[in-house]
């Protein structure tokens, strides 16, 4: 997890004054944060993806015969909104439990909609987390991470990165041969 802050301008400008000439800044997060994850499917960044142990994929077979849609039911949605990979409940569970997902949890630099003018702010900054496959390495995905976000920035923009809630995963061990027939 970490804070990222896109600055352009040394304060706020009016967007008619501005626009087209001084960047937007979360028009330039949103292209950062593309280089994480894919906005249409949510897929991570090829460098966060590990290789499944050979038991992975059994077992999340086993889960779906155990929960079925229940896996994803039991959290409730608006009308028509659909689960990620609804259609393939084996994709779903991996997808949740061995592989990279992003999350946005928190913003700053703007203001309430409610009291918002034509401002084209100075700096936009967000609460970027990055859960990950649980054999892969929290230093290296977090230095894999920081490297996307502060490499070649759109308009040179400036980028701040703190924080440096990094942490590995946890999975169990190859189950021993004899628990096999008990899956």
């Amino acid at each position: 997890m970490v804070d990222l802050t896109v600055s352009a301008g040394k304060s706020g400008y009016h967007s008619g004054e501005v626009g087209g000439i001084v960047p937007e800044t979360f028009r330039v997060v949103r292209a950062l944060l593309n280089r994480l994850d894919d906005p249409l499917t949510g897929k991570c960044m090829k460098e966060l993806e590990t290789e499944l142990p050979s038991y992975v994929r059994p077992e999340a077979e086993r889960m779906v015969a155990l929960s079925g849609h229940e896996m994803c039911k039991k959290y409730k949605m608006h009308e028509g909104v659909e689960y990620c990979s609804q259609d393939d409940l084996i994709e779903m569970y991996l997808n949740n439990t061995w592989r990279a997902n992003l999350s946005i949890t928190g913003a700053a630099g703007l203001p309430h909609f409610s009291k918002a003018g034509n401002v084209v702010r100075a700096n936009t900054t967000v609460r970027v987390s990055m859960r990950l496959p649980p054999n892969k390495d929290a230093h290296e995905a977090a230095a894999q991470i920081k490297e996307k976000l502060s490499t070649n920035v759109p308009h040179n923009c400036k980028v701040d990165i703190h924080g440096n809630h990094d942490g590995n995963g946890w999975c169990m061990k190859e189950p021993a041969e004899w628990l096999h027939d008990t899956m």
